[in-house]
Formats: structure tokens, C-alpha cells, sequence
């Protein structure tokens, strides 16, 4: 964008669609409230454009410190790059707040911020508090939190602390008042595969061998909506046609709230962000975190979700054909079990992240 003019909020954010989706949903919610905002983030941002709602958005350089001693010098040199880039876009913009949403990326924007005294606001939307936020947290002025048990917070910024939830999408918020999709003995099973904002592989080979072992009077009864990476959907969809089931695939759903609203059970990941539109939609899901997550952090999102009832975790080691083929059997016979999950999910969801998250950047333009 080349209009740099004057904006009440900026969002600070990761480029994928965990950080990405929240500070979009944020932005829609400051938005009717006649509050303008811009977003700031890396080039991997770039993938989102078109499907999402329109506002402005900046690019910096950015890296990890990860690599080889020629990639960590390359990255040091972006970084700090970035940091200038951050500089001279708060410079330009004159924010009066300004909020991240976690991810490498956002600590240029979010450090150069502080040392320029506009007011900060960190959110996590995971239950493990993680490294970029980490860091901030003595820092910033609040920090909003997803989940009401946070771990990896030090004890004296606790004060900091406001519980709001991982604010959601509107069009997604909307799934609460709509009644969970008819599930019988004989019915249909709707099944909602995702694998996070950028793929999972594991379930491009896991899901539709685990259905070719169910009996044909129950896989019948299956209809499949799932995304793959790229390269997987030839051989997915090839897969689903020699068994004989209805199956949507896509590298990208641009209708997620359309096929959320007909969906019975989700396969996914644990990411925060996924997690947290399900609940509120009050979907129930077999959830298999991402193994190599940074500290394990997508492992304690599921187990908590698990803990109320509202899902079911199966570690990426255990998650083979026959172990998810005996958990569909499972549902498929005993639908209540699916029914009384999404209950389950839907009173951990929290609806109002959205409001309550704007109500405290609001305070700090009065």
C-alpha cells in the first residue's frame, strides 16, 4: 500500500494464518467502531491476499536465527532491516496503539514501538506463551490472553493480564446461533479435514485409508471436506474415488464458514486459531498436534480442549489408519458422542474475544 496516512491502531503479526486470522478479525471489530488500523507483517502474508477483508497491510524483512552461520548472517541482516522498516512505518503512520499477535515478525514492529512510548498490547492465542511474546511481556502495557491457565508467563507481569479469547472472524462468530447440523444413526456424517493454514501431509495419507477400512454400510454414510497441500490432492482425490466416497478437497477453502456450518466432527491440527473458531462455532474435533511445534504448544491447546469434553487428542505417532478408522466407526454408531462433544465445545468457546479485545485498545484512545 503507498496511502501511508495516519492510522489510530497498528497490528503487529506472524505472516500465517494463525496470527494472521485473529489480527483480521480484531481489525474488522475496530473497524465498526470507526477506528483506523493497519497491519504490518512479513511476505508470507502475501498468500492471504484476496482472501481476506481488505485493509491496509505493510511488509518488513524478517528471519529466524535458525540455519547455517551464512543463513543466520543473512537473516541478521534482514532483521535489522526490519527494524528500520518498522521505524519508519510507525514514523509515517503515528499510531497511538499498537498490538501483537505473536510470531517472529512481529518483534521488530512491537520492540521499536516500546522504545518510541506508544502504548503496546501483546495477544497470545495460545494456552504456552510463546517466544516473541515471551520476550515482550515485561515490556508491553497488556497482555490479552486466550486461554484462562497461561503458562510460560513470569509471575510479576501477571498484573498485565486480561482473559479475552482468540478473537475470530464475524462470518465465523455467526456459526453460534446457528443449531448443529442433524446427526442420527442412519445420517450422513459430515467431515471437516483441515491441517492448519498451511497444510498437513500426515492427513492426505492418514484420513482416506482410515475410511477404506470402514465397513461400506458406514462408509457410505461419509462425505469428506478437506484441505491438502498442493502437491497431495491428485493422489488424495484418487484415493477417495477408489473407495467410493463424496469428497471436496482444496489447497484452500475460501468458504471455511459455509462448510463449518454443515460439518458433524473435524481432523486437525491444535493450533490456537483453529481451535478457537471451532469452539465458538461449538464443533467438536480428533485433534493431532503438530509435533515439532515450539514447545509443544499445540499439544496443550488439544489436551485442554480434550479435558472438557470437547475433542479428542491422537499424537501424530499414534494417529495411523486403524487407530481413526475405530474413532469414526465410533461416532457413526453412537452419533450422540459427536453431539455431546460439540455441546462440550461450544461452552469453551469465548464469543466475544473480538469485543473484548477492542474494548481495551479503545481505552487507550480516549
Amino acid at each position: 500500500m503507498e496511502n501511508k496516512e495516519n492510522r489510530n491502531v497498528v497490528l503487529a503479526s506472524g505472516g500465517t494464518g494463525g496470527h494472521i486470522f485473529p489480527a483480521e478479525a480484531l481489525a474488522l471489530e475496530l473497524k465498526s467502531r470507526g477506528i483506523s488500523c493497519a497491519l504490518i507483517t512479513d511476505e508470507r502474508y502475501e498468500k492471504y491476499v484476496g482472501h481476506l477483508q481488505q485493509f491496509d497491510a505493510y511488509t518488513i524483512r524478517t528471519g529466524t536465527l535458525s540455519g547455517n552461520l551464512l543463513k543466520k548472517l543473512k537473516n541478521v541482516i534482514n532483521i535489522m532491516i526490519g527494524f528500520y522498516q518498522a521505524w519508519v512505518l510507525l514514523k509515517q503512520l503515528k499510531p497511538k496503539v499498537v498490538v501483537g499477535f505473536g510470531g517472529y515478525p512481529s518483534f521488530p514492529t512491537m520492540y521499536v514501538a516500546v522504545k518510541m512510548g506508544i502504548k503496546t498490547v501483546i495477544h497470545e492465542q495460545n494456552s504456552l506463551l510463546g517466544h516473541t511474546n515471551q520476550f515482550l511481556s515485561g515490556m508491553v502495557d497488556v497482555i490479552a490472553t486466550s486461554f484462562k491457565d497461561m503458562t510460560g508467563l513470569d509471575k510479576q507481569y501477571q498484573h498485565k493480564v486480561n482473559i479475552v479469547g482468540n478473537p475470530v472472524r464475524p462470518s465465523i462468530a455467526a456459526l453460534r446461533d446457528m443449531p448443529f447440523p442433524t446427526l442420527s444413526d442412519e445420517g450422513v456424517l459430515r467431515i471437516l479435514v483441515i491441517g492448519g493454514s498451511q497444510g498437513a501431509s500426515i492427513f492426505s495419507d492418514v484420513v482416506p485409508d482410515a475410511i477404506a477400512l470402514l465397513p461400506q454400510e458406514l462408509r457410505s454414510r461419509i462425505r469428506v471436506d478437506q484441505q491438502c497441500r498442493q502437491n497431495d490432492l491428485d493422489k488424495t482425490r484418487a484415493k477417495y474415488k477408489e473407495i467410493g466416497v463424496s469428497a471436496d478437497l482444496a489447497s484452500f477453502f475460501t468458504d471455511m464458514p459455509l462448510r463449518l456450518a454443515s460439518t458433524h466432527l473435524l481432523i486437525t491440527r491444535s493450533g490456537a486459531t483453529s481451535l478457537s473458531e471451532i469452539t465458538v462455532a461449538g464443533r467438536p474435533a480428533i485433534m493431532v498436534p503438530y509435533p515439532h511445534a515450539k514447545d509443544n504448544h499445540q499439544m496443550v491447546n488439544a489436551t485442554a480442549l480434550e479435558d472438557v469434553g470437547g475433542g479428542w487428542v491422537i499424537p501424530q505417532e499414534a494417529f495411523t489408519p486403524e487407530t481413526l478408522s475405530a474413532k469414526i466407526e465410533t461416532f457413526l454408531k453412537l452419533p450422540s458422542t459427536v453431539i455431546d462433544a460439540a455441546k462440550n465445545a461450544k461452552e469453551a468457546g469465548l464469543p466475544d474475544a473480538n469485543k473484548d479485545l477492542a474494548n481495551i485498545i479503545q481505552k487507550f484512545l480516549e
